[in-house]
């Protein structure tokens, strides 16, 4: 049965509102699109406020927004704030006032969620995953910032956020006011500043060969100079590009490229940086796919929804940046494998009584792999260390919220270190609250049973029965250490599910 989805983004430069046909033969197709200009962006990032005259502005968007979609007759709709929402002192009032006014309500996207969806948005095209078999960088340009995204080999390396959006560098030019002649100078530096440490910092011996493009603005070069087939161009031609763009001013650009002056203005800070990037990496090709964050969240919605197959394993990548993030600190090990192991078996094993599902599990696996971040920082508390290395981490398709939840569950997965005032956080809906209790009852489990490289666990299964779960452990050792603590990590999981672990080692010679 088809279905109509709108998917709104309430952008700092631009609102844009996409209609979808979900169903039939292609899964997912665009009905229209329907874009406003709106620069909230400039003042967030300035005062920290929207003023009144943007909000009545914005609000009479969204109710053409809403007359829109009565009109289509669309069956739901989501709508996502990004930078300029994150930066606002009163988001909560604000976005209360917008849905009493226009009916519509907003969510704030987390940077890393965001990223995520323009990600998926990308992914849907047919070029995507050709390019990320090499070494691929996919620069996701915003109002407010940047992301750099490496792949290699199919999966992803690392994720970082640059604080290089075209709108915040086109209000810093704006307060300096540079001649136009200057600007290519002044934008290059402060792209460079970001750059220089991304490059020392993250690129490490990855062998860049590709660039995929995410930006509003750029598609404009693909149509003017010259017919490029689905949006691909080498970096020679990209470079013969910017040879006749940063020769001119703005204006001029505009003329040129048969766009509004604002966007020229746009279009020469993402420019920059991807000339930058392909300097930096010594990429060959570029790709810009020609999506928005309108078609991530159709994609994503699409996909939860079973209208379309998934093309790719997000879910692997989720993995991937948490996985990352801990080798940067040194304790992506066996210990940790193993430990993820036990807790996902143990969490499977248990799924009638605890009544969580596939989100749950993947915050349990992160949770798993990013126990130990804390001890390259501190040995003596490694529980509060890790906690405060997993608030503050960016991990891909992970919301500030989880990040928290993540943080808690690790926390307290420690031994003597539970405490119930901690699920008490404010950040948490009580439905939050109750699934980081769960996933520290099963990590703490899951922590007694690989403490020591040397007693490497070599089969592992968990079985339950009426009120026990038997947890079987084969080893090269006899693990009587693990035997006699074990019950110290059991009782909260006892507590919680009224259910009994019992740890059963069978040790088996060479």
């Amino acid at each position: 049965m088809k279905k109509l989805f709108a998917a709104i983004d309430v952008g700092s430069y631009e609102l844009c509102m996409k209609v979808f046909e979900l169903g039939g033969k292609t899964g997912i197709k665009e009905i229209d699109c329907i874009r406003h200009r709106i620069d909230i962006g400039n003042d967030t990032f300035h005062d920290h406020m929207i003023g009144r005259e943007k909000m009545d502005e914005l609000c009479d968007i969204l109710k053409g927004f809403h007359r829109a979609m009565d009109t289509y007759r669309v069956n739901d709709y989501l709508a996502y704030g990004t930078s300029a929402f994150r930066e606002t002192a009163n988001t909560e009032a604000v976005l209360d006032q917008i849905e009493r006014r226009t009916g519509i309500r907003i969510s704030v996207l987390s940077n890393s969620e965001q990223r995520f969806l323009e990600y998926k948005g990308a992914a849907l095209k047919s070029g995507f995953e050709r390019y990320i078999k090499t070494g691929t960088a996919f620069v996701d340009i915003g109002g407010g910032s940047s992301q750099i995204t490496l792949f290699d080999m199919g999966h992803l390396v690392t994720t970082v956020n640059l604080h290089l959006g075209t709108l915040r560098i086109r209000t810093k030019l704006r307060d300096m006011e540079p001649v136009y002649s200057d600007y290519e100078t002044i934008i290059g530096e402060m792209v460079d500043n970001e750059i220089d440490y991304f490059r020392e910092l993250y690129l490490g011996d990855i062998a860049v060969e590709n660039i995929i493009i995410i930006d509003d603005y750029m598609s404009a070069l693909m149509t003017s100079y010259g017919n490029r087939e689905e949006g691909h161009l080498t970096a020679r031609e990209y470079k013969d590009i910017m040879q006749a763009l940063t020769v001119k001013a703005p204006y001029q650009i505009a003329a040129k490229l048969h766009i509004p002056e604002d966007n020229a203005s746009m279009l020469l800070p993402s420019a920059i940086l991807v000339d930058r990037i392909i300097n930096m990496t010594g990429a060959k090709d570029l790709y810009l796919p020609g999506v928005s964050l309108s078609d991530g969240i159709a994609y994503d919605y699409a996909d939860r929804k079973n209208y379309i197959r998934p093309i790719h394993d997000f879910g692997d990548d989720i993995l991937s940046s948490a996985a990352n993030i801990a080798a940067k600190y040194g304790s992506f090990d066996i210990i940790t494998s193993k430990l993820t192991d036990a807790a996902l078996i143990i969490f499977d094993a248990t799924k009638k009584i605890h009544g969580m599902g596939a989100r749950e599990r993947t915050l349990l696996n992160i949770s798993g792999i990013m126990r130990n971040v804390g001890k390259y920082v501190s040995m003596s508390v490694p529980a509060e260390t890790s906690h405060a290395i997993i608030k503050d981490s960016e991990i891909m398709g992970v919301s500030h919220r989880e990040r928290i939840m993540i943080a808690t569950i690790v926390q307290n997965s420690y031994p003597n270190n539970i405490s119930y005032d901690a699920f008490n956080n404010p950040e948490f809906e009580s439905k939050d609250r109750i699934t980081v209790i769960k996933l520290t009852a099963i990590l703490r489990v899951a922590t007694g049973l690989a403490k020591n490289v040397d007693k490497t666990m070599t089969g592992i299964t968990a079985v339950l029965k009426d009120k026990e779960l038997t947890i079987k452990v084969t080893s090269k050792d006899r693990m009587l250490l693990e035997k006699g603590l074990f019950s110290e990590r059991t009782d909260t999981f006892e507590e919680i599910f009224g259910i009994t672990p019992k740890l059963l080692v069978i040790k088996h010679s060479e």
